[in-house]
């Protein structure tokens, strides 16, 4: 028998987010994240988004063993901004047992139900910046320290429930050149000397003031698929998260004479090998492995954000943020990048990488069913 449990408490939520560590333990592809960063999402004191949100989180037990975990999140931001009545689930993982797949959702769309909600879709989090997506392609591929793993049999489950493809993502691995490839040189040239664009390098203005920028940016860029801005306070907390992440050797600021923000790359040292070894755990030594692999030699990159202005898109400002962090990765022995997830219909951002060397690995997908 099957029973669920709301995780409410701290030490519940720790349960929660810690119920992936044994279902995928010994999984070589299975990247975990932050176990504390997660606890204090589900915190109202701690997470923002709950000033528009509400959230809860289900654990699955059978004969007192967690065999499944689900979280529901109702954006009323977003519902209000769409005009829809949307519940999202997220952090969901299960044993492929139907008794347990079915508890674990009959909780949330019964809940959805209450609040008013017709359709559910997912998985989706608080906002963009979390993890996104059921992995349906590329399971013989690590994950991204910022994105889901799962295992195959989850897509058979979510369609046995009558969830049905809404949109994809995708991801690639990208071999990058040894020296810088000329076409985006040139192209960056023009482009900077006719818009009047410099690049603005860390140093060059106060860390957290580009950082700033850069999601001040964030809110006018990102526009597609379920995209609705930060908020100041949402702004803040990421603020301070992308801090340790942002370093002179991998990333990429664009701005007028005017000193504005047009465009920006952000990238960091592969961090999944260092997540593996910390199994979510910062302490007593999780610390110590992430600045190191922050701060290391790595010949591999995780792309995290790039974006241009929208009245700028497609007049070739993309090329002087791709030529500076080329020459940024070319200088510090870098040779491969993943993009992390793209949004299928974003044909901006998948053209741009036609100028390299890479194969699309992943994909990733919101799954959505009307109730």
């Amino acid at each position: 028998m099957v029973t669920i449990k709301e995780a409410v408490t701290k030490k519940d939520l720790v349960k929660f987010m810690e119920f992936p560590l044994e279902l995928y333990k010994g999984n070589p592809y299975y990247v975990p994240d932050i176990l504390s960063s997660q606890v204090a999402d589900m915190q109202k004191d701690k997470n923002p988004a709950f000033a528009f949100c509400q959230a809860k989180a289900f654990l699955a037990y059978r004969d007192g063993k967690p065999v499944g975990r689900i979280q529901a999140i109702l954006n009323d931001r977003a519902n209000a901004t769409f005009g829809k009545k949307y519940m999202n689930f997220t952090q969901v993982d299960f044993i492929d047992d139907d008794e347990v797949v079915d508890a674990l959702f009959d909780t949330v769309e019964s809940w959805a139900r209450e609040l008013g909600c017709y359709a559910m879709h997912g998985p989706l989090g608080f906002s963009d910046m979390d993890r996104e997506g059921m992995l349906i392609e590329g399971f013989d591929q690590k994950g991204l320290f910022y994105t889901y793993y799962n295992h195959p049999y989850y897509l058979t489950q979510l369609t046995r429930r009558g969830y049905d493809k809404q949109v994809d993502w995708l991801e690639m691995r990208l071999t990058l050149p040894t020296e810088p490839i000329e076409s985006l040189v040139r192209v960056s040239d023009y482009v900077k000397k006719r818009k009047k664009l410099h690049v603005v390098n860390m140093g060059d203005k106060p860390l957290k003031e580009l950082i700033n920028d850069m999601f001040l940016l964030y809110n006018r860029a990102y526009t597609l698929f379920g995209m609705i801005p930060l908020t100041e306070a949402q702004i803040a907390k990421y603020v301070g998260e992308f801090r340790p992440m942002v370093d002179k050797r991998t990333t990429s600021f664009v701005y007028t004479e005017e000193g504005e923000m047009v465009a920006f790359g952000i990238c960091c040292p592969a961090l999944d090998s260092a997540m593996q070894k910390m199994q979510g755990k910062t302490l007593p030594f999780g610390w110590i492995r992430l600045l190191k692999a922050l701060k290391g030699k790595n010949d591999t990159v995780d792309l995290l954000l790039i974006a241009v202005r929208p009245d700028l898109q497609g007049q070739g400002v993309n090329a002087v943020v791709l030529d500076d962090m080329q020459n940024k990765l070319i200088k510090h022995g870098v040779r491969y990048a993943e993009t992390g997830p793209m949004l299928e219909i974003n044909d901006h951002i998948l053209a741009q990488w036609q100028r390299f060397s890479g194969v699309q690995h992943k994909r990733r997908r919101c799954f959505v069913k009307e109730l």
